[in-house]
């Protein structure tokens, strides 16, 4: 080849090579981010050092198992898998600095399990941007999946989907006539009074009260006076941990005796322990279940899983422990069916056609599509019965 036209035939090769990387066309000699002979690299962002700490810690426990048993079962088609946690203090411009850093830095093939609405949906653009998998964000925010993105795939329900589910089924279960709510005021209290709102058109009754509080608020007379005086014989929560607690203790110390149902917010494992007698009887939204290491109903697999975490940690698993070891798993799952020649097209295209099955964690089937990124459309009922969460109903779509 003459040097003018080698020099030519060299520089229209570069050039389409960099428009195939631009544009996402594959290419024979072109690596896969985080994927090597022998590992694969995936990163989570969560709240070590900040208010949600007591539910990340065992979120990356539960992470960190499912990563041991994998590997010492000999890795994902012979590849072990690297996990690597970063801290955002629930802090979106520090979780924006260590999605930086793992897509870039550590250069991640997929990012899992990322617990909080503002963390994630800061950190969503950057993964994105680099052709990273965004899964399963432990957040019932439709931004997670909305507007669609082939990258980006979410495992939970959100809450006007629950709290509609939930309301109904409490309606037609308790026969309630008149319903209160009392909401946080911002933006995940307002899509819980969707909900709400929603459920109580279809079955043609009045929202008798509605009253909210800030952010970060103890003391709840005010508002539990007003929904009392409304006369409701039920009261929804679109409330968390100490503002469930404090409301119903206030409401009932005013002398409010009709139930109370919560969203999934609520459904947390510390309002049934710290609440005590105050919590004792409130309904809330689940989707996969609080476990307990003597409950009867147990499956084999569930007791052996709470015993080996147990045996790791020091301490029991709570709900939070089985979503990050079930979220990885997802992610494992879909990378071993996607094969040895493991891309990120064959995970994308392992979880738009392999459902991932109920299992002994008692979540429910997650189903993805090609056009599909919200994994599951149930919810079920829970109730607080002698200071822990009981399941009482199945799941209902």
């Amino acid at each position: 080849m003459h040097p003018i036209d080698r020099r030519a035939f060299l520089t229209r090769t570069a050039l389409a090579c960099a428009g195939a990387l631009a544009t996402g066309l594959p290419l024979a000699a072109r690596a896969t981010q985080g994927v090597s002979k022998n590992e694969i690299v995936v990163g989570t962002i969560q709240d070590l050092s900040g208010p949600m700490a007591s539910l990340s810690k065992p979120i990356q426990n539960g992470m960190i198992l499912r990563t041991e048993q994998v590997n010492a079962a000999g890795g994902i088609n012979g590849r072990k898998l690297k996990l690597i946690v970063e801290d955002s203090s629930y802090d979106p411009k520090k979780g924006v600095l260590a999605a930086q850093k793992l897509v870039s830095q550590d250069k991640i093939f997929a990012m899992v399990a990322t617990p909080g609405s503002v963390v994630s949906l800061a950190t969503i653009p950057i993964c994105l941007e680099k052709g990273v998998l965004h899964l399963f964000p432990i957040t019932a925010h439709t931004g997670n999946y909305e507007p669609f993105h082939r990258l980006k795939f979410s495992a939970a329900n959100p809450y006007p989907n629950t709290t509609r589910i939930g309301l109904t089924q409490m309606i037609k279960r308790g026969g309630y006539k008149r319903v209160g709510i009392l909401y946080q005021d911002d933006e995940y209290g307002m899509e819980v009074v969707r909900g709400v709102e929603i459920a109580l058109k279809e079955a043609g009754l009045p929202l008798v009260e509605r009253t909210s509080y800030k952010r970060g608020a103890t003391d709840f007379s005010s508002q539990m006076q007003k929904l009392k005086a409304a006369n409701p014989d039920l009261i929804v929560l679109a409330t968390i941990i100490r503002e469930t607690i404090g409301a119903m203790a206030t409401a009932k110390q005013l002398g409010y005796t009709g139930d109370f149902f919560g969203s999934e917010a609520a459904y947390q494992p510390v309002v049934a322990k710290a609440g005590g007698k105050a919590v004792e009887g409130l309904y809330a939204i689940s989707t996969i279940a609080t476990p307990y290491r003597d409950d009867p109903s147990n499956p084999k697999a569930l007791n052996e899983w709470m015993d080996a975490y147990k045996a790791r940690f020091k301490e029991d698993p709570d709900l939070y422990s089985v979503y990050g070891w079930l979220f990885l798993d997802v992610f494992v799952r879909a990378a071993e069916k996607a094969g040895p020649n493991l891309t990120t097209d064959g995970v994308v295209k392992s979880l738009e056609t392999n459902p991932y099955p109920r299992s002994f964690v008692g979540n429910p089937e997650l189903i993805w599509s090609a056009t599909k990124r919200m994994g599951q459309e149930q919810a079920r009922l829970a109730r607080i019965q002698d200071g822990r969460w009981v399941n009482v109903s199945e799941f209902y779509k």
